[in-house]
């Protein structure tokens, strides 16, 4: 039978995100555990990370499992993808061989693959965590790719940690400016897991252009409409602060100039009001605010907001740690 893998939260069900968040919250009151003993997890990190990498490395330690860090292209050999293809470039094996052969070594496989911001029709397509799950024979988790379902999770725990019920919560994903364009995986996966939480999410940015991927807009909607909330966009500041009951700060490239940065960038500077500050929060229902971290201060949210009782940036970091024990725990007899 093929291992369940944890590659987005569009695959779970509400009541198996819930059943995920609770285990999160027993783990953070009470962090030992054996789930993992004698058990082993391949993390692969075609990207640079510290919250991600430390969380689960000491979350398979503390579960009394082992992790192992790879760096394909550095410490570990540049890995082929295409079906096919002839390997007479810079890629040493297939992920063919790659997938199968950790699968006869570890019980998970965890992978962190960034874009290339070349080509967003082929950036969307996720080809390399994708691969791992369709070779590999143990359960694959995503360490953020397109989408990023471990913060997601850390983020929802930290909601529920301070509103309670989250159903009909006004909440607003926000653009802010950022100096270059970034991937739109935490903003695809704010969305998803806000409207899948009942929440009213307004996904507010500067222009039409900055709206989410088309496919992340539908899970959306369909979220909603299955959780009993709502889901719109404005480009009206005030509009979409007013009354929130929580503020998410993420910065991402707009899709029509994927690739085509130069282009994007009049926009872009034009846009630098989009940051996060006292006037806006003032605007809220004494909202709170948050973002997945790394925050460039006073460019995304002022030093104020980032400093006030308000901001559960650092909450939802630690609960990177529980959330991803619970994904590990639930998919670690499977393999």
């Amino acid at each position: 039978m093929a291992p369940r893998h944890f590659l987005t939260t569009q695959d779970y069900s509400r009541a198996e995100i819930d059943a995920l968040l609770t285990q999160a919250a027993e783990f953070k009151r009470s962090p030992g555990g054996q789930q993992m003993a004698g058990k082993s997890i391949a993390l692969l990190f075609f990207n640079p990370s510290m919250r991600t990498r430390t969380s689960f490395e000491l979350g398979a330690f503390q579960l009394g499992g082992h992790a192992v860090v790879l760096q394909p292209g550095k410490d570990a050999w540049p890995i082929e993808f295409e079906v096919g293809s002839v390997m007479d470039g810079d890629t040493e094996e297939h992920i063919a061989e790659v997938a199968r052969v950790l699968s006869r070594y570890v019980d998970l496989i965890a992978v962190r693959a960034f874009p290339k911001f070349q080509d967003w029709a082929v950036d969307r397509q996720d080809t390399v965590i994708k691969a791992f799950a369709h070779y590999a024979t143990v359960p694959v988790i995503n360490m953020e790719t397109i989408t990023h379902p471990c913060q997601e999770l850390a983020h929802a725990l930290a909601l529920k940690e301070h509103l309670g019920s989250l159903q009909n919560k006004k909440y607003v994903l926000t653009w802010t400016y950022h100096p270059k364009p970034l991937n739109t995986a935490v903003a695809n996966s704010a969305l998803l897991i806000a409207t899948k939480m009942g929440m009213d999410v307004t996904l507010l940015c500067p222009t039409p252009d900055y709206v989410l991927d088309e496919r992340y807009m539908a899970y959306g909607r369909l979220n909603a409409e299955q959780n009993g909330g709502s889901l719109k966009v404005s480009h009206n500041i005030e509009e979409a602060y007013s009354g929130a009951d929580v503020v998410y700060a993420k910065s991402w490239g707009a899709l029509p100039y994927f690739g085509r940065w130069e282009q994007e960038k009049p926009v872009r500077e034009a846009s630098k009001h989009f940051i996060v500050d006292e006037a806006k929060m003032a605007l809220t229902n004494n909202g709170l605010f948050s973002h997945c971290l790394p925050l460039r201060r006073n460019i995304k949210a002022t030093d104020a907001v980032m400093d006030s009782p308000a901001c559960i940036a650092i909450d939802e970091a630690e609960n990177r740690l529980h959330v991803q024990k619970a994904v590990m725990a639930s998919l670690i007899g499977q393999g």
